[in-house]
């Protein structure tokens, strides 16, 4: 635990990094612009689904809970489609969603320092340093979610840029946590 509170300082600077560099690749890069559609005639569905007052959820369509999934209905409206998953929220609170987002990265990082230091010793070369942070970024930043994309059938182009992104941003938390690895010697050993 002493050492991992001795990486208190490249934790927070990575975490900040991975946000910061989170903001330029979504506000600036651009890739992201397709990842994300406009619902065709969004006008006509608000208005259809608005008197619904659905509350806020992920929602599946064709619905598969509580239903007789042998049921004609059912299969009918399987077969025919459309299927799809929607999140209804309410209105968006940028500010939190915001601080949850660094959240997620600073506790992502966390373990970083946590797999990293029961890796690596006090004074650990550069290299090995951002080998070891950099495969335990990448599992954070690119694999945490991945299983329930792929269930929850979000699009391919998504899922490949957002790894594109968690690898950027364990490539930036692996730079800082090996360039800011502490020496031997700053390292106090409790009794």
């Amino acid at each position: 635990m002493n050492e991992l509170l001795a990486l208190w300082l490249p934790i927070l600077i990575s975490s900040v990094a991975v946000f910061v560099v989170s903001a330029i690749i979504w506000m600036a890069l651009g890739y992201h612009n397709k990842d994300i559609q406009t619902m065709p005639e969004e006008g006509a569905f608000h208005d259809a689904i608005k008197p619904l007052n659905i509350k806020p959820g992920l929602y599946m369509f064709p619905g598969c809970h509580g239903v007789d999934l042998k049921s004609e209905p059912y299969l009918t409206r399987w077969k025919e489609g459309p299927w799809g998953i929607i999140t209804v929220g309410n209105q968006p609170k940028f500010a939190m969603n915001l601080l949850k987002t660094f959240l997620s990265y600073l506790v992502i990082s966390t373990f970083v320092a946590y797999i990293t230091q029961l890796s690596i010793s006090p004074g650990g070369d550069y290299l090995e340093v951002f080998r070891v942070a950099g495969t335990a970024a990448v599992l954070g930043h690119c694999f945490g979610g991945l299983a329930n994309d792929f269930f929850l059938g979000k699009p391919t182009r998504f899922i490949i840029t957002g790894f594109i992104d968690g690898v950027i941003f364990s490539l930036v938390t692996a730079g800082i946590f090996a360039s800011m690895w502490p020496n031997a010697a700053t390292i106090p050993v409790l009794p």
